[in-house]
């Protein structure tokens, strides 16, 4: 419990009688524990005992690389409810709404659709485009302003992480340059999604953060880039210029993951975010995530 349980309580002394037992019941005991989470103090009692600790996480994520044909079909069923979200979102969207209430449909209509849970919702309006934050505030959203949102939830387990970018009223010519920009990264980097190719392919794919005015790739991490999705958002592989033209991985069939790229306008009246997500099929890949994306979405202020 997050340390919340007072330690004179001794909580984790009598998880651990229960656990020296039970290996020594199945003869396990001085052989490997992995470890996912566990705080300090069970940790400190761990390394105490006759016990080889290993990285547990790092095993299930392996494990977890390559996706079923019931696993694509749950988030290939995750991904539908958000695209009937965005269609909520720009039957809502106008110039008078805050960020907030676009949240509150988002999180309406998922639940309604069967969604475990709504992780996130993350609406950035106007300014708050560039810099890119993560997160959604009370911000009315005004005429003549873009809106991009990240819809994160659950569906029997399985995930999204899905970005779309809206215009209210008129977009400049620098910001509908911009979307382009972000469209053709992405779709860039889609075609690069195929087994035998590898997470370097579809990183060379994008800008370098000097090109973008970052100092370094370690600055701009996160603009363009890809995760695994499945039981967790965060799910191998991780694809970024950082760390995979050095460190690349091989796409294997069936392996699903979000690709997402970002673009500031150059005259500051917005920026473009869009993500999909994609399936590693036998001869190529598969989009799973449908809501249009291929032009910039206007709607009327």
């Amino acid at each position: 419990m997050r340390g919340s349980v007072p330690r004179e309580a001794a909580f984790q002394e009598e998880f651990m009688e229960f656990l020296i037992r039970t290996l020594k019941e199945h003869q396990l005991y001085g052989g490997k524990i992995g470890i996912d989470l566990l705080d300090v103090t069970l940790l400190e009692l761990l390394q105490k005992e006759d016990l080889t600790l290993v990285d547990g996480q790092d095993i299930m994520l392996d494990a977890r690389r390559i996706k079923s044909a019931d696993e694509i079909a749950l988030l290939e069923g995750a991904a539908s409810m958000v695209d009937a979200a965005y269609s909520a979102v720009v039957s809502n969207l106008r110039a008078g709404i805050r960020e907030n209430e676009l949240v509150a449909i988002v999180n309406d209509l998922l639940y309604r659709l069967g969604s475990d849970q709504v992780e996130a919702v993350n609406v950035v309006s106007g300014p708050r485009c560039s810099p890119h934050p993560h997160y959604f505030t009370d911000r009315i959203i005004r005429p003549d302003e873009t809106v991009f949102l990240d819809i994160m939830h659950s569906y029997n387990g399985y995930r999204t992480c899905y970005y779309r970018t809206f215009q209210v009223g008129r977009a400049s010519q620098s910001l509908r340059d911009a979307y382009k920009q972000c469209y053709d990264w992405l779709y860039a980097s889609i075609e690069q999604v195929k087994p035998g190719n590898t997470t370097a392919d579809i990183a060379s794919t994008w800008p370098t953060a000097e090109s973008l005015g970052f100092e370094s790739e370690a600055a701009a991490f996160g603009l363009q880039f890809g995760h695994g999705i499945g039981m967790s958002i965060w799910e191998k592989p991780v694809i970024s210029r950082r760390f995979s033209l050095d460190t690349p991985m091989v796409l294997q069939e069936g392996m699903v993951f979000a690709l997402e790229t970002y673009c500031a306008a150059a005259d500051g009246s917005g920026a473009a975010r869009i993500e999909e997500e994609i399936v590693v099929t036998a001869d190529g890949h598969k989009i799973i995530t449908r809501y249009p994306c291929d032009e910039l979405i206007c709607v009327r202020a």
